[in-house]
C-alpha cells in the first residue's frame, strides 16, 4: 500500500545517536511524507540531555506527534553531560524536557492513532532488561557478567546507566515491567496495540547478534507473551542496531535502528529511512 500524501501514517526510527555528526545530519534531515505522520522514536536519541532536547525538539516541530520511549544511552551519566542526574531522577527530567516539547512519553496517556491502519492504542513502554536472556551454560546473572567481563564483551551501561534509587538495574526493570503491566491491563481491550520499546520484548531477534553474551543487555523473559497478550498489530523496537522486519506468533517486529556510522555505512539502504508501522506497508 503506498500512502496518500495526505493520509497519514504512523512512522517510526530509533537509535539516532546524534553525539555522532554524520547521524546529526541524518535528524536534520528527517521529514514527514504528510502534515497528519506522527513519529515513534524507540530510544537511544543521544547520550546528553541538551542533544537528547535538540533532537526531539526538532522532530516534534515537523511531525504532527512524536512518541518517545528511552533507550539505554538515553538513560546514561556521561562525564560529559553537566547534567549529572543519575537512574530515576534522570529519567524523569527527560520526562519533563519531552513534556515541555509536546512529546509523548511513557508516563503519559497512552494516545490513539486513528489514522489509517487504525484506530490502535500507542504505548511507549520504558522496561529496560534483567540479565534473563543468557547463553545456554550460563544459569546465573552472575556467570553471564563473569564470562562478558572475560571475553571483554560489556555493556557500557554497566558503567554509565546507573539505577538510583534501586539497588540494582533488575530491580529498576522488575518495578517497570509490573507498572508498565498494570497500565496495559487496563487499557481498552478492543483496540489493537503498537508496542514501542526500545529493547526487544521477544529474545529471538538477539539471535543473529555477533556476540551472543550480549543478549544479557537487551530485554527480558518477563515480555515474551506481551505482544500476545496485548493484542500487538506491531512491535516496535531498536538497540540491536539490525534493522529488520521479523514476525513472532503472527504480529510484525520491527527493529527501526539507525545505528553508529561505522554500521550504516555498510548498508545497502540508506540510513535515516522512515519504518511505516501503521498502515501495515505491502509486502
Amino acid at each position: 500500500m503506498v500512502v496518500g500524501e495526505d493520509d497519514g501514517a504512523l512512522l517510526a526510527i530509533s537509535d539516532l545517536h546524534v553525539t555522532y555528526a554524520e547521524n546529526r545530519a541524518i535528524v536534520e534531515g528527517l521529514r514527514p511524507r504528510s502534515p497528519a505522520d506522527w513519529l515513534l522514536v524507540a530510544g537511544d536519541v543521544a547520550d546528553t540531555v541538551a542533544d537528547i532536547e535538540w533532537a526531539l525538539g526538532l522532530l516534534s516541530e515537523r511531525f504532527a506527534k512524536v512518541v518517545w520511549a528511552p533507550g539505554n544511552h538515553d538513560l546514561w551519566t556521561p562525564s560529559s553531560d553537566p547534567v549529572t542526574l543519575r537512574g530515576v531522577a534522570r529519567y524523569r527530567h527527560l520526562v519533563d524536557v519531552c513534556r515541555a516539547l509536546g512529546v509523548v512519553t511513557p508516563e503519559d496517556p497512552y494516545p490513539v492513532w486513528r489514522g489509517p491502519g487504525g484506530p490502535a492504542l500507542v504505548a511507549p513502554l520504558f522496561l529496560l532488561y534483567d540479565y534473563t536472556w543468557r547463553p545456554e551454560g550460563l544459569d546465573t546473572r552472575e556467570a553471564a557478567l563473569a564470562e562478558a567481563y572475560a571475553t571483554g564483551i560489556v555493556c557500557t551501561d554497566e558503567y554509565l546507566l546507573h539505577p538510583d534509587p534501586y539497588p540494582s538495574r533488575q530491580d529498576w526493570c522488575a518495578a517497570r515491567l509490573a507498572e508498565t503491566a498494570a497500565r496495559l491491563d487496563a487499557r481498552d481491550p478492543a483496540l489493537p496495540t503498537v508496542l514501542v520499546s526500545h529493547w526487544p520484548l521477544v529474545r529471538e531477534p538477539t539471535r543473529i547478534l555477533r556476540y551472543p553474551i550480549f543478549a544479557q543487555w537487551c530485554g527480558t523473559d518477563a515480555t515474551a507473551d506481551w505482544h500476545v497478550r496485548y493484542a500487538a498489530a506491531a512491535a516496535v523496537y531498536g538497540h540491536l542496531h539490525i534493522p529488520r522486519t521479523t514476525w513472532h506468533d503472527g504480529v510484525r517486529f520491527e527493529e527501526v535502528s539507525v545505528g553508529y556510522p561505522r554500521e550504516w555505512r555498510r548498508r545497502a539502504v540508506p540510513p535515516g529511512q522512515l519504518r511505516q508501522i501503521l498502515p501495515p506497508p505491502s509486502t
